[in-house]
């Protein structure tokens, strides 16, 4: 595995991991699956960072599957193939990198710069937060190279868009620009192509500076009600509350109410 594949940044509370495959557009191989997932364990267990973001290099954020790699290897007996066709366990292993950036207990965001394709559509959906510039472009993909989809894209865009427009442009794989994408709401915000990443780390430094703990627990009512019954995401909510209204942060922001000033929240 190279580490040049998925590079690390880190802005005080706020870490970045930029695909750096820009000469075929952050196309996902082995080597950048492999690392994506590892590099999202890291920044979920590093109680250090406080909001997560990921976005692509050059002009592109990911175009999905490297499609080239697929062509050129020959079919072998099953498991020694290093690409998407491989062992579906060995891809469920790479599809982590989705489930971390929705599930992990810190806030998440994606910085769409340009064309998302197949599975870089499907990672840059788990996200949180979804800023796109206005030259983002979103195309589903996997109709057009004979496959069905991976890395939570189904489950994630119709809880975004419906499951009828969802299916819609999984079957069609019609391209969605900016503009398009956000009305639907597949993502959360469109900026300029020059202030996308400008505009991304004011936003990942404000998230960064809030309430850590009390964050954690809203993305896990969130998490538990997308499977639960109403009744059952009432339950988790009160025990959320209740474990969030013990912390330091949330003494800190009554105290600073009283007092007329912002709080200044530790993540404790």
């Amino acid at each position: 595995m190279t580490d040049d594949v998925v590079l690390v940044e880190r802005d005080g509370a706020v870490g970045v991991m930029t695909l750096n495959r820009p000469e075929y557009l952050n196309a996902m191989n082995a080597d950048v699956l492999d690392r994506m997932h590892v590099v999202a364990k890291e920044l979920a267990e590093d109680d250090s960072v406080r909001c997560v973001v990921i976005t692509g290099a050059g002009r592109g954020f990911s175009a999905g599957g490297d499609v080239r790699s697929m062509a050129v290897r020959a079919p072998g007996p099953e498991g020694d193939r290093e690409d998407l066709t491989g062992r579906p366990d060995r891809l469920r292993q790479q599809e982590e990198i989705s489930r971390l950036l929705y599930e992990m207990p810190k806030p998440t965001i994606s910085a769409i710069n340009g064309v998302a394709a197949g599975a870089g559509v499907s990672v840059s959906l788990a996200a949180d937060i979804r800023i796109a510039s206005e030259q983002a472009r979103f195309l589903t993909a996997f109709a057009k190279v004979g496959y069905s989809g991976d890395f939570g894209g189904t489950w994630l865009l119709q809880r975004l868009v419906g499951p009828g427009r969802a299916k819609e442009l999984y079957l069609l794989g019609d391209a969605v620009d900016a503009q398009k994408a956000l009305a639907l709401g597949m993502v959360t915000k469109v900026v300029p192509h020059e202030s996308l990443m400008r505009e991304t780390m004011a936003m990942a430094r404000q998230l960064a500076a809030g309430p850590t703990l009390a964050f954690a627990r809203m993305k896990d009512n969130f998490v538990f009600g997308a499977t639960s019954t109403f009744s059952d995401a009432l339950t988790r909510e009160a025990e959320n509350m209740k474990f969030t209204g013990t912390t330091a942060d949330h003494k800190e922001a009554a105290l600073a109410f009283l007092e007329k000033r912002e709080p200044q929240f530790v993540g404790r």
